[in-house]
């Protein structure tokens, strides 16, 4: 509650109506610091038909404050597209500072700050999901991403086998809460404490980036490449080269797949 700053209080106790994921949990809010005020639900599940109608109100001059259960709106939530629409028509957007989940666990992580990336939740369909993975672990900025209880297994193990098991992680839950967690310092501590640990709660994840190759690495990656390409000019197709010489040096296979990939992505752009 005392995350919640005295502007905020003043704008709820003023607008005409209070646009919230839940009328249920924001009506307790609201009732908690003595405010009345009229709810109306605005969610995933019910976007497209709220805009227009917010959007209609708006215009009339109705004056509405956009809430969520937890923390700050419009990121990973349909308050981007309401606040998208509303430029749209010129209509004034203001945003009341508070707490946002990405910057609070990214600011308590101890990983770099200086730059970073946002990417939320990763898309469900794995195609999708394996080529933003593939990029994250090239990243060599901080990544922020979202994940809820039931998949931050499956994100972990999908981060370790393109990241490998030594990569900074810092794992944030109930943020300025009671019970506020870190839980870190590396991709394999997390993912044996969570087998351990069931899961409770949305997750906060703070990766961290690639560390740029020294020469050394980047001679060791070279002979790698060199030892797949001898397989392929041997009938191999490229996964199984990469497959074949992941169960000989015990390196992850989508990371050897990924080594060869970017050496003929990038001798295929020096040829154009």
């Amino acid at each position: 509650m005392s995350d919640l700053s005295e502007r905020a209080k003043s704008i709820l106790s003023k607008v005409d109506l209070v646009a919230c994921e839940d009328t249920r949990h924001s009506g307790l809010l609201l009732k908690r610091i003595n405010i009345s005020a009229n709810l109306i639900s605005f969610h995933q599940h019910n976007t497209q038909k709220r805009l227009v109608e917010l959007i209609n109100k708006l215009q009339k001059g109705t004056s509405i404050a956009l809430i969520s259960d937890a923390g700050l709106p419009g990121i990973c939530d349909p308050g981007e597209e309401l606040v998208a629409e509303a430029k749209k028509f010129n209509i004034k957007v203001f945003c009341i500072p508070g707490p946002c989940a990405g910057i609070t666990a990214l600011v308590s992580s101890g990983l770099s700050t200086n730059r970073f990336c946002f990417e939320g939740f990763l898309p469900s369909k794995q195609k999708d999901r394996n080529k933003i993975i593939s990029q994250i672990s090239k990243e060599t900025r901080t990544t922020i991403l979202y994940e809820s209880r039931y998949k931050l297994i499956q994100l972990l193990e999908e981060l370790a086998t393109a990241c490998g098991d030594e990569r900074p992680i810092q794992i944030a839950k109930e943020l300025t809460k009671f019970h506020e967690e870190f839980i870190g310092p590396n991709l394999g501590t997390v993912k044996a404490y969570f087998k351990e640990n069931e899961p409770r709660g949305e997750f906060t994840i703070i990766l961290g980036g690639q560390k740029k190759a020294s020469n050394e690495e980047k001679k060791d990656n070279q002979e790698l490449i060199d030892k797949m390409k001898r397989l392929i000019s041997e009938g191999y197709s490229s996964s199984n080269s990469a497959k074949h010489l992941s169960e000989e040096t015990g390196l992850s296979k989508r990371y050897l797949y990924s080594l060869l990939h970017d050496k003929i992505s990038t001798d295929n752009l020096d040829k154009q």
